[in-house]
């Protein structure tokens, strides 16, 4: 049996009606590459063959009443294609309002807890035209991704030559009994005691570090300490999106000219684009608006789980008007938040959620959702994420990836989450909120390209 881990299983008892918790993705294809012409049963075949190698994607969740500790992930015997992928054409004039109007909906749509949990939605008809190109939607549950893991596993689908050929089959993780799960259960319930007594000194010595570097003033942005803007409430059942793509050639010249990493120029990027939109509208906050940015521990924990991140409450400095201290300010920011992020400890997150209960994160989020907490000072503004990718030209089951725009999950008290992923050559920004919070969305990613000039132009 392959057990979730605490934080895997957080995703699932986090989620509601109002907050679901998947990971999504658009990506945007020329079908004029794919061997033999696009034809959508050819793309839904093709996916299936893939599938084959990824056992992932064929696993779905068990678990018993009687059953102690988290869920565990199964071989799904039942499992078919034309459950998880699925197609719908675009009404004319089939651009980005269209496109993001349906795919808003889509991502809105929690998904089957009863089979594997991911689903795909061939969209066609871009720009009014029945060929040359498609989207393509992919949906896959927190519980089972994170940001690294779901890049990871998309880019096994996908090549750098347009006819590679097919994966071997892999098997699967097999069955679990009822009786099994209870068992294993227990077992890992007793264990927790021992667990306890290991996570505990390193809580300590954390919180002794932390308190440190309070008196010398080098920690990261305080939780409760950001402004309140207006998508800081809670979070409807509705999704609205957008996205921009930016050079990332642009990216590099700031972040040479500066200085600073790639990560700097995107948060200076959010930072101006956020500063611009809530100005225009005289909502700009005097206080600097505190971003939460997830940490990717991949190769630096040997805990289980398909999650594997800590965060760090990132300082997005705007309420400094020049474009170049702004990004200086928010560099030196960064560069504390992470000493203070590894100081911390890399797997504390994952410890220490492995000991709550499920009831425990469910009452949590009603509470925090029905009460006025989400009105009142909020946790963190936002959420930032940056996925890395890979600079050559991609091929997705034989059809060219023109862009990828990763769209994340968003919370109550902090409806905005901005996630960043560089594709040959390109910076794809998607953006995901909800209407009630954020009805003038696309307004916001137009304002990253402005936010990018404004930099560029303090390079000259």
């Amino acid at each position: 049996m392959q057990w979730l881990s605490g934080l895997d299983a957080s995703f699932l008892y986090l989620e509601t009606p109002q907050q679901p918790l998947h990971v999504c993705s658009i990506l945007e294809l020329d079908t004029a590459t794919m061997p033999g012409g696009y034809r959508f049963e050819r793309l839904r075949d093709e996916l299936a063959q893939r599938i084959t190698a990824m056992p992932q994607f064929r696993e779905k969740l068990a678990d018993n009443p009687l059953n102690l500790d988290h869920p565990v992930w199964v071989e799904d015997r039942d499992f078919h294609i034309n459950r998880h992928v699925h197609r719908i054409g675009l009404p004319p004039p089939g651009g980005r309002v269209e496109l993001s109007e349906i795919a808003g909906h889509l991502v809105s749509l929690p998904l089957d807890r009863t089979r594997p949990l991911w689903e795909s939605w061939v969209i066609e008809g871009l720009d009014g035209r029945a060929d040359g190109r498609i989207a393509v939607l992919m949906k896959m549950h927190h519980a089972g991704v994170d940001g690294v893991t779901g890049a990871n596993m998309l880019s096994q689908m996908c090549s750098t030559e347009i006819d590679s050929p097919r994966p071997e089959p892999v098997e699967g993780p097999g069955d679990a009994s009822g009786l099994a799960i209870v068992a294993g259960g227990l077992v890992r319930f007793v264990s927790r005691p021992l667990n306890l007594v290991n996570v505990l000194p390193r809580t300590v010595s954390s919180v002794a570090k932390t308190v440190q570097r309070v008196r010398t003033g080098e920690t990261m942005a305080a939780p409760f300490a950001a402004p309140q803007t207006a998508f800081n409430a809670s979070v409807s059942a509705h999704r609205n999106i957008a996205y921009a793509q930016l050079d990332l050639d642009d990216i590099k010249k700031v972040k040479d000219h500066f200085c600073v990493k790639v990560n700097d120029v995107v948060m200076a990027l959010v930072s101006g684009g956020l500063r611009r939109f809530l100005g225009d509208r005289g909502k700009l906050p005097e206080s600097s608006l505190v971003a939460m940015v997830p940490v990717s521990v991949h190769g630096r924990s040997d805990r289980p789980g398909r999650n594997q991140v800590s965060g760090m409450f990132s300082r997005l400095e705007t309420q400094i008007a020049d474009p170049a201290e702004r990004l200086k300010a928010i560099s030196e920011a960064n560069a504390v938040a992470k000493q203070h992020s590894s100081a911390i400890g890399a797997t504390l997150l994952q410890d220490w959620s492995q000991f709550a209960a499920p009831a425990v994160f469910g009452v949590a989020m009603r509470l925090y959702a029905k009460t006025r907490l989400t009105s009142a000072r909020p946790v963190h503004n936002l959420v930032i994420s940056n996925v890395p990718g890979p600079q050559v030209p991609l091929y997705f089951l034989g059809c060219e990836i023109t862009a990828m725009y990763p769209l994340g999950p968003i919370f109550h008290g902090s409806g905005l989450n901005v996630t960043v992923m560089s594709l040959n050559g390109h910076l794809n920004v998607g953006l995901v909120s909800c209407p009630e919070l954020l009805p003038n969305l696309w307004e916001l990613a137009d304002d990253f390209t402005l936010a990018m000039n404004e930099l560029l132009d303090a390079t000259r």
